[in-house]
């Protein structure tokens, strides 16, 4: 994370007009850029020219935080996040013979231009090896190696990488915005002194081979701790390692910025300002469950409250927040602890994920006894979750009085802003794809829809997307509903009268952000896995 980056958004918090006024990140940067006496631009990296970035070496442009993004035969044309380094500027001006002209960026933008610096990552890691006279496989730097991997997986923003054994070879893949993506071949006899600096690094046996074997290391990068968690699995061709990023990015969502509509927002935050009673986050693994219950939680998070967690791992600490892993070596399981929780006076408990029986009904005489109680659940969608906590033996009456909303999400990766571009499609075409009530609820009597896609850029790694966005739907527990589950009605029934009561679908929160441009109406039907005919 840059500098700077905190140092901006410091600024916004402590001025109140701006965060009354409601702004874009966009609108907030350029309120910023006028307090600079600077213009404010969004720098398109894909526009870039490597002479022109070349002006800065990349070290200064860094450390910096400056870079050089445009020049015409009257200025060259320099981009800050900060006050600009006087100096620089006019090293810059002498080496070139022009006059320079400053704007101001946000961080976010800053950072994607800095990744034109970078070679490819097999180009990096070739030049590793070239750069070393005589150098053997045996005397090749890992070190160097596995900073450098972990290095390029940060700044592409990379949640995985996998380190996958071959019989002659090893590859590498990053899992970036959901999607695995080969990024390096490397010879076969690194993988074993690579596993090894793993190991040790996350204090691991180095000696056993044959069995899984789990840990955590800190990887300090760019002014950041970066947490890792590591899995190491033997396979039939040696040793097979993934590594989770942690970092505190994931950490700074809020309520505003998951992606959730105004309606929802407001039932949402109706749920939070009660005393007692369930909230519970579903979907799949991998679909920003916890995230979203840790923001809830910090907007709940004051010292007049004792806020308790139990969690299989703890994937974030958060400061004022009594945070408590599991441990089965210890029999402190979900049940267990839960229940230790309870004699520990707490106002809010968060329970990873109800995942048996046992769990489900401690949870829910907590919600019934006075207090607020957070979790999580593996179901398709909200209303999947009313059978799933019926089939764990949670009568219809306690369930109804205790659960106070389900959040259901996906996350699917946005539109890359630097090479986006709209179409057309008809409603014909789309009724391929999507059912007709969906089209008419969401698009109304339109002949032809907008949607977006991008072409495909250096900055998103000709790819065409660029970080994801969340797809949610929220399920209240209304009186209707109420009836309805305490009645035996299924969950066909469920949804029918949630929509009547206007719940949107994920599916239809989806197209919706499809059509604004936030995603591609292919990534929507991807993640909620309508098939594309």
């Amino acid at each position: 994370m840059l500098n700077s980056d905190i140092d901006v958004k410091k600024r916004i918090l402590e001025n109140d007009a701006l965060v009354e006024k409601k702004l874009s990140e966009d609108e907030l940067f350029v309120e910023i850029a006028k307090d600079f006496g600077l213009p404010f631009t969004k720098i398109n990296a894909s526009n870039i020219e490597k002479q022109v970035l070349n002006l800065l070496p990349e070290k200064i442009a860094r450390s910096n935080k400056t870079i050089a993004f445009g020049r015409d035969e009257k200025v060259v044309k320099i981009a800050v996040v900060d006050q600009p380094n006087q100096d620089l500027l006019d090293m810059i001006s002498r080496k070139t013979n022009q006059p320079i002209k400053v704007y101001f960026t946000s961080p976010e933008y800053l950072k994607k231009a800095l990744l034109l610096y970078r070679l490819s990552l097999q180009g990096a890691f070739d030049k590793i090896l070239s750069d070393i006279s005589d150098i053997t496989l045996e005397t090749a730097p890992i070190r160097k190696i596995v900073d450098l991997l972990i290095d390029y997986a940060y700044q592409d923003g990379a949640s995985d990488i996998h380190i996958e054994p071959e019989e002659k070879k090893f590859k590498v893949r990053f899992r970036i915005d959901g999607i695995l993506h080969d990024v390096l071949t490397l010879p076969r006899d690194l993988l074993d002194r690579v596993v090894t600096r793993v190991k040790v690094l996350s204090r691991l046996r180095t000696d056993e081979h044959l069995s899984p074997q789990d840990g955590k290391f800190r990887f300090f990068i760019e002014d950041e701790n970066l947490d890792i968690r590591v899995s190491i699995v033997p396979i039939a061709d040696g040793e097979k390692i993934v590594l989770r990023l942690l970092t505190s990015k994931s950490r700074e969502y809020s309520l505003d910025n998951l992606g959730l509509s105004e309606t929802d927002l407001k039932t949402i935050r109706k749920a939070l300002d009660k005393s007692y009673g369930m909230i519970l986050s579903t979907g799949p693994t991998g679909s920003g469950k916890t995230t979203t219950i840790y923001a809830l939680i910090k907007i709940l998070n004051t010292r007049d409250r004792n806020i308790t967690t139990i969690e299989d791992p703890i994937e974030y600490r958060i400061e004022g927040i009594n945070q408590i892993q599991v441990n089965t070596k210890t029999n402190l399981t979900f049940a267990n602890g839960l229940g230790s929780i309870l004699r520990q006076d707490p106002n809010i408990i968060f329970v990873g994920e109800v995942r048996d029986s046992e769990t489900a009904a401690i949870a829910v005489n907590a919600a019934l006894t006075g207090h607020l109680v957070f979790s999580t659940l593996h179901t398709s969608d909200a209303v999947g979750a009313v059978p799933r906590l019926l089939d764990m033996g949670i009568e219809p009456f306690l369930l109804t009085s205790t659960v106070n909303v389900i959040i259901a999400q996906r996350l699917l990766r946005r539109v890359c802003v630097d090479c986006k571009y709209s179409y057309t499609v008809t409603r014909k075409e789309l009724a391929k794809n999507i059912p007709l009530d969906s089209i008419k609820r969401d698009f109304g009597s339109s002949s032809e829809i907008k949607f977006y896609k991008g072409k495909g850029c250096p900055t998103c790694h000709h790819t065409g997307y660029l970080g994801r966005a969340g797809i949610v739907e929220v399920l209240t527990i209304s009186k209707a509903i109420r009836k309805l589950i305490i009645s035996g009605g299924d969950s066909d029934q469920i949804l029918e009268a949630a929509q009547k009561e206007g719940m949107i679908t994920m599916f239809d929160d989806g197209l919706r952000k499809a059509h604004q441009g936030v995603t591609t109406i292919d990534e929507v039907l991807r993640v909620t896995k309508v098939e594309i005919l």
